[in-house]
């Protein structure tokens, strides 16, 4: 692990760092922000997955997650959303909701996309173990949260690994991408055609067929464009009224998509994890 910047912060450091992944073969950057802690103590674990077109850069940036951590002492991880670099397959005419910036918290199984794109094998297993030797970091209490595609790799990750995640939230997430443009083009072209082999990476067929967790909080926009054609709440909403699972679904008056929203509501799902990741 190398590392490109650290910066002081509410007592802490936020920090840049880089390293070569085995999973997508490629450069991998993230950042991690660690509050002020004693000597030898470990704190619980926060990760961010960010949406479309985003790295590490945006939430790291215009988050406001910072002062929120220091004050319940939670260590942050933004890692970036796709793999980069020489060689990475992207979309053939440069669309911006496939390949670079699109990974979809998948692992790709059709060419030319399998050999770099396994960003949930990045997520779920390699990352993880540099972050718990590299920093103060205590795995037995992680917590998930994204936005948009992150959002929907929060839910699945969480709903498939309920036994490490104690807490689960969203941004406005792409709830069903069995169900909506953008899903049905990142699934096919990662995934190939067969949809029953999509239901891992869709957060209301995981709910159907069984996955819960112990609750869920979702924030969304009103006023968010992609609100009726693309993120759909109502789906899971239902879903989980029907299957029991608990959930708080917050629709925020007059917020859009952006980092305005995210921002003002960071806040409540940082006090939502530091709740369930205590002791």
């Amino acid at each position: 692990m190398e590392t490109v910047s650290t910066s002081r912060a509410f007592g802490g450091t936020q920090g840049v760092y880089k390293h070569v992944s085995t999973e997508t073969g490629t450069e991998m950057t993230f950042s991690v922000f660690v509050p002020e802690h004693a000597e030898g103590e470990t704190l619980p674990v926060v990760w961010y997955l960010s949406g479309l077109t985003c790295t590490h850069a945006n939430v790291t940036d215009k988050g406001e997650f910072r002062a929120h951590c220091a004050r319940h002492g939670l260590i942050f991880v933004a890692p970036d959303t796709s793999p980069r670099g020489e060689g990475v397959a992207d979309d053939a005419e440069g669309a911006y909701d496939f390949g670079l910036g699109a990974g979809f918290y998948v692992n790709a199984t059709q060419e030319p996309f399998a050999a770099h794109y396994r960003m949930r094998a990045y997520i779920e297993e390699e990352l993880p173990a540099l972050i718990g030797a590299e920093f103060p970091a205590d795995m037995s209490r992680q917590g998930i949260m994204g936005h948009s595609m992150g959002g929907h790799g929060a839910l699945t990750i969480g709903l498939r690994n309920a036994d490490r995640f104690k807490a689960v939230s969203a941004f406005a997430p792409i709830v069903s991408p069995l169900n909506c443009p953008w899903g049905e083009k990142a699934l096919s072209g990662y995934i190939g055609s067969d949809r029953a082999s999509w239901r891992e990476y869709d957060a209301c067929a995981l709910i159907e067929d069984g996955a819960r967790v112990a609750d869920l909080l979702v924030d969304q926009g009103d006023a968010d464009g992609f609100l009726e054609g693309q993120l759909k709440p109502e789906l899971l909403v239902k879903t989980c009224e029907a299957a029991g699972q608990p959930l708080t679904l917050r629709m925020q008056e007059g917020y859009d998509h952006s980092y305005y929203f995210i921002s003002t509501f960071m806040g409540d799902h940082l006090d939502w994890h530091a709740a369930r990741l205590k002791g």
